[in-house]
């Protein structure tokens, strides 16, 4: 992996700035602008209605994620964001008043209150206690009983950045028949992922963080026994197998997940996607999960040194991912700060949340680090 000439890919690099900030949203890049000229050349004459454009980059978009998560891309559909994806699963699936949810005190809340609104019929959702920003496998399965239905996790936690043991828990949830969703958004594009080893029923992201495309398209991974199994609430005009014979009327459902998908979806997301995925295929996402890790572990031990204890400070390496999220006296004036000089990080629940990506240097860390050093002073 050379780096440097990945660096010249990044327009905002020229700017001074430091970006810390892809747990929230990350920067496009020069080949997703140069899609986006393509794209507007299109629509603006050359092909006003790209359909068969869109429906290539699409193809295209699916083979390569599919490679990043380890499935088929006819696994694969696309949604608008993540809370409407766990809504589709949730509001598909035959609940029985008594039937469990297990989840954390930790989770973002779009992986929360679709399943707070199954209250309604019945359904009690669980909440396992996190230590320290961790989730431990054991907080979790001691909540299981034979009424529990669905766990879901993150397989990094927002906050604290900590990489959940997705394959041990898919294991598990395998072995007792319950359905395992994992949400991914702040994983895909940072680890490697094996949805199959890890028994994964249910996976889902956004395509706007470490992914570093656009807003308003997020994806989900879904296996055939559960599409089987569920009701499915929602249907469109895309749903069906004879999809342009329009006055057919035969609801006959696609065996691909592109059931899911009922109408027009966000083309021009899309087509950037699939720009912005060339480099995580090119690169290889196994060197980019060591890179990400290696840089996680860099941040946290510099910030140790000065006297800044992350939550993350005493975990396996395995355990982290791209956030390393600390707290210190008077964190807002000190996020301030930081924005001022140009340090792009984020702050969350009173935390300041540093998120580095694989092409950042341990040389903007080391300058991160000392400005944090200067603003404590």
């Amino acid at each position: 992996m050379n780096k440097e000439n990945i660096r010249t890919l990044f327009p905002h690099l020229k700017t001074n700035q430091i970006y810390f900030n892809h747990a929230a949203i990350g920067p496009w890049t020069y080949p997703i602008l140069n899609r986006l000229e393509e794209y507007k050349n299109l629509k603006s004459g050359e092909m006003i209605n790209p359909f068969t454009y869109f429906v290539e980059k699409s193809k295209s978009a699916k083979s390569k994620l599919s490679k990043l998560i380890n499935c088929t891309p006819d696994r694969i559909a696309w949604i608008d964001n993540v809370s409407n994806g766990i809504n589709l699963l949730v509001n598909s699936i035959n609940w029985k008043h008594g039937d469990e949810i297990i989840i954390n005190d930790i989770e973002f809340p779009a992986n929360v209150y679709p399943f707070l609104n199954l209250k309604k019929k019945g359904v009690e959702v669980k909440f396992a206690k996190s230590k320290n920003g961790i989730v431990d496998f054991d907080d979790i399965i001691k909540l299981v009983t034979s009424k529990t239905k669905l766990i879901s996790i993150s397989y990094v936690q927002f906050l604290s950045g900590y990489k959940a043991n997705i394959e041990e828990l898919g294991n598990f949830c395998n072995r007792k028949k319950i359905i395992f969703c994992v949400d991914a958004i702040q994983a895909t594009g940072v680890l490697a992922i094996d949805v199959q080893k890890s028994n994964i029923d249910f996976l889902i992201g956004g395509t706007q963080k470490w992914l570093m495309s656009s807003e308003g398209l997020s994806y989900f991974y879904i296996t055939e026994e559960l599409q089987n199994k569920l009701e499915q609430e929602s249907v469109g005009w895309l749903s069906v197998k004879n999809e342009n014979n329009f006055l057919n009327y035969q609801l006959d459902l696609k065996d691909s997940a592109e059931r899911f998908q009922n109408g027009t979806v966000n083309t021009l997301g899309v087509c950037l996607f699939d720009a912005s995925l060339d480099l995580f295929i090119e690169t290889g996402i196994k060197n980019i999960e060591n890179e990400i890790r290696d840089n996680s572990f860099y941040l946290i031990n510099k910030l140790n040194e000065i006297g800044v204890v992350p939550i993350l400070k005493n975990v396996d390496k395995n355990n982290l991912s791209g956030i390393v999220t600390f707290n210190y006296e008077n964190n807002k004036d000190l996020y301030e700060k930081l924005i001022s000089k140009k340090v792009m990080c984020a702050l969350r629940e009173g935390y300041i949340r540093l998120s580095p990506h694989f092409y950042n240097t341990k040389e903007e860390m080391d300058l991160v680090v000392e400005e944090i050093k200067n603003c404590l002073k």
